[in-house]
């Protein structure tokens, strides 16, 4: 069994002062849903072994702010910045996953962009919570996180069609619930 955790980069500003896409940094809200997201996953483990993340300045610093959240819940994942995931489409990004097979860990998890990392999510989809597939069929918000099961004992067997979602979450998830 490997567990798959597809988290987008949270809320950022509109442009960067150097106006340079990959530049563009977190906006205060971003800052507090990177947090909460954080916290959600170190309330909710096992947590991952490896985080691949897109070297953008907005996913770097969503890494930083998850990674501080996760101190204390577990053993801190290691992680890699991988340039390839920056504007990865589908294809681009199973082949990262796949990639992980040489360091084996049994929960990887990925920090990216859409609408790469959204149309990942639903071209993995199998089988899963429907409550979840109805809520992540639209968008993969900014700190938006599926988790996927796949039956498998290597990550180069990873395709689509074959993960089960288990569960989709996003900061306005949270306070939905919170609310009810």
């Amino acid at each position: 069994m490997r567990r798959l955790l597809l988290l987008r980069h949270a809320k950022t500003e509109h442009d960067a002062p150097s106006g340079h896409d990959q530049d563009r940094r977190l906006d205060e809200r971003g800052h507090r849903d990177a947090a909460e997201i954080g916290g959600w996953i170190a309330r909710h483990p096992p947590l991952p072994n490896l985080a691949l993340v897109s070297p953008a300045v907005r996913t770097t610093q969503t890494w930083d702010i998850v990674r501080e959240a996760l101190k204390g819940a577990g053993p801190a994942p290691k992680v890699e910045f991988v340039p390839e995931l920056y504007g990865a489409d589908p294809v681009h990004l199973l082949t990262a996953i796949r990639m992980a097979s040489v360091t084996d860990p049994k929960r990887l998890m990925l920090i990216g962009h859409n609408p790469g990392m959204h149309e990942l999510a639903l071209t993995l989809t199998g089988s899963g919570d429907e409550a979840a597939k109805r809520a992540l069929r639209d968008n993969l918000p900014t700190s938006g996180l599926a988790v996927f099961d796949f039956a498998i004992d290597d990550w180069n067997d990873v395709s689509f069609r074959r993960g089960k979602l288990v569960l989709f979450v996003s900061p306005k998830l949270l306070k939905q619930a919170s609310r009810s």
